[in-house]
């Protein structure tokens, strides 16, 4: 895609696609928040997205293609910057100038794929086998109870709990990083690299809480 040609422009089109994973995030949390403190409204609220047109049929492929997207595009930027780096690494020190976070965005990254993919294969592909492939009338009581089965088990509640540190650490740069490459640059800058990190900390341990609540206080 030539409008993709340059440098600046890859950075933007990462970062809009991060600005609408974030986003994605606060609105997943908040659903799932729901599984803790009231297991009906989760079911109804879930429902609702796992048969609503617009959100399967729109918001669910523009995600798809923003998540795809977004990784891509990082591997990308990755090598580029790589290649473009006349230094070579025996003498670049790296730790001078950046954080370990900053220098390692591509492996937290990889991990966080790697965990979506566990995400998929717990959730997303069982209610598409459920919906499309075994047909038949839908329980819309069934949600909370998967969620709870899921979580049971606690190696995949440790899995999901790492996932979400590494989140947690992808987010403390990349979110903040965000509104640089889009050019946000002014006096509220401070202020929002502050609600960025603020973000970065709590959202994560927000999924981190719900799967430690649901693995010791779940029930079937």
């Amino acid at each position: 895609m030539a409008i993709l040609s340059t440098s600046i422009a890859r950075k933007f089109a990462m970062a809009l696609s991060g600005l609408f994973l974030v986003l994605f995030l606060a609105q997943h949390l908040t659903i799932n928040l729901s599984s803790v403190f009231d297991p009906e409204t989760f079911n109804s609220w879930s429902e609702f997205m796992g048969t609503n047109i617009a959100v399967q049929f729109i918001l669910q492929p523009i995600l798809a293609f923003a998540v795809v997207f977004h990784f891509i595009m990082g591997f990308i930027l990755e090598a580029r910057n790589r290649n473009a780096r006349k230094i070579s690494y025996k003498s670049y020190k790296g730790n001078r100038n950046s954080t370990w976070v900053s220098r390692n965005m591509l492996i937290s990254g990889l991990v966080i794929l790697a965990f979506l993919g566990l995400h998929f294969y717990d959730f997303w592909f069982p209610e598409m086998n459920i919906k499309y492939i075994q047909g038949g009338p839908l329980d819309p009581t069934r949600y909370y109870t998967e969620m709870v089965h899921k979580f049971a088990d606690p190696v995949r509640t440790a899995l999901y709990c790492i996932s979400f540190v590494l989140l947690a650490l992808h987010l403390w740069h990349g979110f903040s990083s965000t509104f640089q490459s889009i050019g946000w640059n002014n006096k509220y800058s401070k202020g929002l690299r502050g609600f960025t990190q603020f973000y970065a900390v709590v959202v994560p341990l927000g999924f981190i809480f719900i799967a430690l609540y649901l693995h010791f206080n779940g029930s079937f």
